[in-house]
């Protein structure tokens, strides 16, 4: 049941007035049903492993929380922290390691068959995964106090607009929402609203359609016109970008809706000038996720290796931010790439700060759009690693626009590239308003007369686009 599919309006229609209705308690139990009901309708086989994961944290963490002794405090983190790894390697991962396995025995002059497992992989699992693995550490580290209620807990981590892709918050964010009555008000429901029909948009007018543009590129064989994968992987980017801030988006209106505060999960992220800052505004739930339980730790425990600490710290982290996007090495080396910039710009952000800018205000403004293009161009680079299949087809994509880069002798690129220019531009043209403004709501304080007609332009276009092949978020299957 998607967001963007026909039956989620009539099950959160029915939801909404339902829980308006009810007071806080039962509005709590009416959201764990629907959440249950919401999951069930995607796989109702996988709502199982959900709740092992949900007991186990549940119980480790009162254990942990009761005990005076450290020695079975880290017993109980460990076990909730293998169990739920466990799960996932098992759903996730088995079949990668298991090939790459049996093909290093090969390598040694054994002849060994991979053993692979027939089955799929339940939607969510790396959110909800990382959701209460984040409550057990926290509670250990004495960060958060574990909650009695069993069911507040379990709608902590089955919370429906969160479940899917996130965004993945803290306990010490969403926890105190559940267990606390929620204040509605109509300013939050139009918010709610505005972010919903934003996400809409993002997702079935502009993801959607750059998604068939990028698919025929990167689904075709080689060989490949550079020209057409630069404009494919330029597709790509602003795909998955929609995508997935869509999703953030309806999810955090959804919330709104409700009487929820979401955490931000995507603030404008292709404004960034430089890796680290990119960071900062893309994916920041899973970006701040992995600073304070990966690198934070890995660092720390390095410290006395200075430098070198530090940027061993940060390619581990994204080696593993890789392979939790997915069970393959072109995401271990999308994740590489990541590290090593991030490494490099660590190494030369003392001699950038000292480059002078330009004084005058048209000059700063000029290098501020020089500086966002061409990191841009970076990003694109590892969005090619991400789409494109597999290593050796991204090497192919990488030659082919270094080594046969030719427009003139593809007179349909120019078509497509005005196609991909026509799908982002009303979106860009808000986005700048809303960076120049700094303020994402700002479509609020236009006119009466522009505001209203930028919504039905936007409502016309997601209708247009609306159609019987729905396609799903990307994110939900990771």
């Amino acid at each position: 049941m998607p967001f963007n599919s026909l039956q989620f309006p009539l099950f959160f229609i029915i939801v909404f007035f339902l829980y308006l209705a009810l007071k806080h308690k039962w509005q709590n139990r009416l959201l764990l049903v629907a959440s249950c009901v919401f999951y069930a309708a995607w796989d109702w086989r996988f709502l199982g492993l959900v709740f092992i994961s949900i007991t186990t944290d549940y119980l480790c963490s009162l254990k942990i929380h009761a005990s005076d002794s450290e020695k079975i405090k880290k017993r109980f983190l460990i076990l909730s922290i293998l169990i739920n790894l466990s799960i996932l390697g098992f759903f996730k991962y088995f079949n990668f390691f298991s090939a790459n396995l049996a093909h290093l025995i090969n390598l040694l002059g054994l002849t060994v068959h991979p053993y692979i497992l027939n089955i799929i992989l339940p939607i969510g699992i790396s959110f909800y995964t990382f959701k209460t693995m984040s409550y057990t550490i926290d509670v250990y580290t004495g960060k958060t106090e574990p909650t009695r209620s069993y069911l507040d807990y379990a709608l902590f981590v089955i919370f429906f607009p969160l479940l899917l892709a996130g965004p993945i918050m803290r306990a010490g964010d969403l926890l105190p929402q559940i267990s606390s009555p929620r204040k509605l008000s109509l300013d939050k429901f139009y918010e709610g609203s505005y972010l919903i029909f934003w996400g809409l948009f993002q997702k079935v007018f502009v993801a959607d359609n750059l998604a068939r543009i990028a698919d025929k590129v990167f689904n075709a064989p080689p060989p490949y016109n550079g020209a057409a994968v630069l404009l494919a992987t330029y597709a790509f980017a602003f795909q998955i970008y929609c995508d997935f801030a869509g999703y953030s988006n309806m999810a955090m209106g959804i919330g709104k809706c409700l009487g929820f505060e979401i955490t931000l999960n995507f603030n404008l992220p292709y404004f960034a000038t430089n890796p680290q800052e990119f960071w900062q505004r893309w994916h920041i739930s899973l970006s701040t996720w992995l600073r304070d339980y990966l690198y934070t730790p890995i660092s720390f425990g390095l410290r006395r290796w200075g430098k070198w600490g530090i940027g061993f710290a940060l390619m581990a982290t994204f080696l593993l931010c890789g392979l939790w996007h997915g069970a393959s090495w072109q995401f271990i080396l999308w994740g590489a790439y990541w590290g090593a910039l991030l490494i490099l710009y660590a190494l030369l952000k003392p001699l950038l700060t000292k480059i002078p800018g330009p004084k005058s205000s048209f000059g700063q403004k000029l290098w501020f759009i020089a500086r966002v293009v061409c990191f841009f161009q970076l990003i694109c680079v590892g969005w090619l690693m991400f789409r494109a299949g597999s290593i050796g087809l991204i090497m192919q994509m990488l030659h082919s626009i270094v080594f046969n880069f030719y427009i003139i002798r593809k007179i349909g690129l120019f078509g497509l590239a005005i196609s991909i220019i026509a799908y982002v531009i009303l979106m860009l043209i808000i986005e700048i308003v809303q960076f120049v403004r700094k303020d994402r709501f700002v479509i609020f304080k236009l006119s009466t007369w522009l505001s209203c007609a930028l919504y039905v332009l936007i409502y016309v276009l997601i209708i247009m686009n609306a159609t019987a092949n729905i396609r799903n978020f990307m994110y939900v299957k990771f």
